[in-house]
């Protein structure tokens, strides 16, 4: 390992988790794994890059040192960030796969027992498959979810550094909130949210933030798409913000108008579920558990709504499609997984279909303290109620209202008669 002071965590975190993970591989009884997942290898080395659609590798044997496989242009991305020391890059005209293999009889790991993650979206079937026919003389074998392991329980600077990226969520939380108004397109709040992140110290998500207004809040994982909000509907904000790949998220809504007694009544459902959820939730309890506190609260309702979802998932480390670690742990019915001190979890006791064709949320993202839990917020979790932006209707019926009003006056002049001697 080549030491120095510059990566996102002192060195000692990354001593950490390189011993931590060595530990892991002697249980399973192997002498190296390839490891393909971005965010694993972010978090084993610190190395970081958008160009992960092209293959690249981290081998880490059980004793000798780690090597990576990247494209060539990304080499400069292990010089630059990383304690890597031991680089293969592969041409664009080159074979990664074939790299790779040459790679592990070069270090003498090709006729040994070596892990891959075998679910990686990264390392595709038919790579996988030339290795298996290639490598005749080793032990392939399954070991996805070895360094995630290490990954679910933040340690301390993890948790600190989750902060700034609250910050930004924060950041662009209100920016939307304030921007949420009739006549505004649903790319106008985009825009204030995401300008106000990248101002907050945020950088790019792995997920952009997600506005929709009216009708298509019922419409899942929908974003913006131009549409204008109308006066008098909802506006249902998610941000996730991020910092150093690090994220955290949360949902609110906006009124445009009154507050219906349908709203009101989901806004208070989801107050209670994170109240309790505050309240009750501790180490050594299971998801499930958790699942069921949150579900039967937002399930008790009678204004038509449902938690269709989990009700929550592990989030921190993220690249795009996704800023969820929900693979590794999320809070769902019939799962054992135990909570822990360091587990963090963006919980989700939103409510789909209030009134048939509304859905609204109010979430948060929290960790796992020795003795409970706490929010990485401190927004305000009540809708945001913008009375003044009142159903069109209404306003052209107060109009209409007016202008009668007006024309009586007008007459009532002419004949010399008060509106009120009129009547």
């Amino acid at each position: 390992m080549r030491q120095r002071d510059d990566m996102t965590f002192p060195f000692e975190e990354y001593e950490r988790r390189l011993s931590e993970l060595r530990v892991r591989i002697a249980e399973r009884h192997l002498d190296a794994v390839v490891i393909t997942d971005p965010e694993n290898i972010m978090y084993m080395t610190d190395y970081q890059t958008t160009g992960y659609s092209f293959f690249q590798a981290l081998v880490v044997p059980l004793e000798q040192e780690p090597f990576m496989i990247t494209r060539a242009m990304e080499e400069s991305n292990i010089i630059a960030r990383t304690w890597v020391e031991r680089t293969r890059p592969y041409p664009d005209t080159g074979d990664a796969i074939q790299m790779l293999v040459d790679a592990l009889r070069e270090f003498g790991l090709s006729n040994k027992r070596i892990g891959y993650e075998r679910n990686s979206y990264f390392f595709p079937a038919y790579q996988q498959d030339f290795v298996h026919t290639t490598l005749t003389d080793g032990k392939l074998l399954d070991c996805f979810g070895i360094v995630e392991e290490g990954r679910v329980c933040k340690s301390a600077v993890e948790i600190d550094l989750m902060h700034k990226a609250a910050a930004a969520t924060e950041a662009g939380m209100k920016a939307g909130l304030e921007a949420s108004a009739a006549g505004v397109t649903e790319n106008d709040i985009g825009a204030a949210i995401s300008a106000a992140m990248f101002r907050a110290g945020g950088e790019p998500p792995a997920v952009m933030p997600y506005v929709t207004s009216g009708p298509r809040t019922m419409i899942g994982h929908a974003t913006w798409e131009g549409r204008t909000v109308q006066p008098g509907e909802h506006v249902f904000l998610e941000v996730g913000g991020c910092y150093r790949r690090y994220h955290t998220a949360m949902m609110r809504t906006v009124v445009l108008g009154e507050l219906s007694d349908s709203m009101y009544k989901a806004q208070e459902r989801m107050k209670l579920a994170l109240d309790s959820l505050h309240d009750y939730v501790q180490p050594g309890m299971t998801v499930s558990d958790v699942d069921n506190l949150i579900r039967n609260i937002i399930s008790n309702n009678d204004v038509g709504a449902r938690l269709v979802t989990r009700s929550g998932y592990s989030i921190g480390i993220a690249f795009p499609p996704s800023w969820d670690e929900g693979y590794i742990c999320s809070l769902k019915q019939g799962e054992s997984a135990v909570l822990k001190e360091g587990m963090t979890f963006h919980v989700i006791p939103w409510m789909w279909g209030v009134d048939g064709d509304k859905t609204c949320g109010i979430s948060d993202t929290i960790y796992i303290t020795s003795d409970g839990c706490k929010s990485f917020f401190n927004m305000d979790r009540d809708f945001t109620v913008k009375p003044d932006q009142a159903d069109k209707k209404l306003i052209d019926l107060g109009q209409a209202r007016a202008n009668e009003q007006s024309k009586d006056d007008q007459k009532d002049q002419k004949t010399g008669k008060t509106a009120k001697q009129s009547k």
